[in-house]
């Protein structure tokens, strides 16, 4: 059961100094009409416009994005059997997911083949347990589990995302290091994948957890599966700064896709702040000279802040 034999990340990274991942999609499938007001989050469009799905991935690889990451973050077997869903519709669900992104991926590449030296990557998210909770706790990683309750919730999801044939898994936003050592631990059991490992942040040098970023780095170091490390979800300014501690106790790839510079108020559901793309694409600078190598955006992030991003970095 193999996604991909060689590591993806390795590969571009060989041939451009510099891999671009996409956006939010979340935001930009609002901006095309779906209402993500529910537990399911985006993973609800799967349900009912999945083509708001295709097109959204489309927008962010004409943009310039390198590499897809899927509408699975919070698809889960468990989530959709709430909504009635058999466990084998659910699986068919989240493999879906990867369809629909290599579906984009693949019409785009038709389109601009000739201008493009490698084939845009499609990364299978799997989220945090505490995503499926949706009670934020994504962001603390206080949800008092097993591993091997963690185990049994992963592994459905992560072997449907490998069977669909996504290039590499994107085991995203996640708060825990207990959590992230079970599913680096997951990984094992599908030779031939590799997968990047992404953080939310308390601050520049604490996981949401509280573990030291020094122990993530030094944890995972030996992992051959593992494709890259960095952070998610969280401030320019604090993402970089994780970054600069992470490239001084790992040879790994680092990647970080921060929020767009807006701050969410979560007594009011409302976001506040700058979120200019102008301002994305002049902060990169400091995340490249940090040590990150692959970037991208994350929550109200859009195929604009992408293209100024691939502009810059691959012109």
């Amino acid at each position: 059961m193999n996604i991909h034999k060689s590591n993806p990340i390795e590969e571009i990274l060989n041939q451009q100094s510099v891999l671009i991942l996409d956006g939010a999609l979340a935001t930009e499938l609002e901006a095309y009409g779906c209402d993500l007001d529910d537990p399911l989050w985006s993973a609800k469009v799967l349900l009912e416009h999945p083509e708001a799905i295709v097109q959204v991935h489309k927008d962010y690889f004409r943009a310039g994005a390198d590499c897809a990451i899927t509408a699975s973050y919070q698809a889960t077997v468990e989530g959709f059997g709430e909504r009635g869903l058999s466990e084998k519709e659910s699986v068919a669900l989240i493999k879906r997911t990867v369809e629909l992104a290599r579906e984009a991926r693949d019409e785009v590449w038709e389109e601009s083949a000739s201008s493009r030296n490698f084939k845009p990557l499609v990364a299978a998210s799997v989220g945090p347990y505490g995503a499926y909770l949706a009670d934020g706790s994504e962001y603390t990683g206080n949800y008092e589990v097993s591993d091997e309750q963690l185990i049994a919730f992963h592994r459905p999801r992560m072997k449907a995302l490998v069977e669909a044939g996504a290039d590499l898994l994107a085991l995203e936003t996640m708060p825990s290091f207990q959590e992230a050592r079970v599913l680096v631990s997951l990984l094992k059991e599908f030779r031939g994948t590799y997968a990047w490992l992404s953080f939310t942040l308390k601050n520049g040098k604490e996981i949401s957890d509280g573990t030291g970023l020094r122990v993530c780095a030094e944890g995972f170091n030996g992992e051959d599966q593992l494709a890259a490390i960095g952070v998610n979800c969280s401030s320019m300014e604090t993402a970089a700064e994780a970054v600069q501690v992470l490239s001084q106790f790992t040879r790994k790839p680092l990647l970080m896709y921060p929020n767009s510079g807006e701050v969410y108020d979560a007594k009011t559901n409302t976001w506040h702040g700058d979120d200019s793309s102008d301002s994305f694409e002049s902060q990169s600078e400091l995340w490249i000279e940090r040590g990150a190598s692959i970037i991208g955006g994350c929550c109200r992030t859009n195929p604009e802040h992408i293209r100024k991003l691939s502009d810059k970095w691959k012109a």
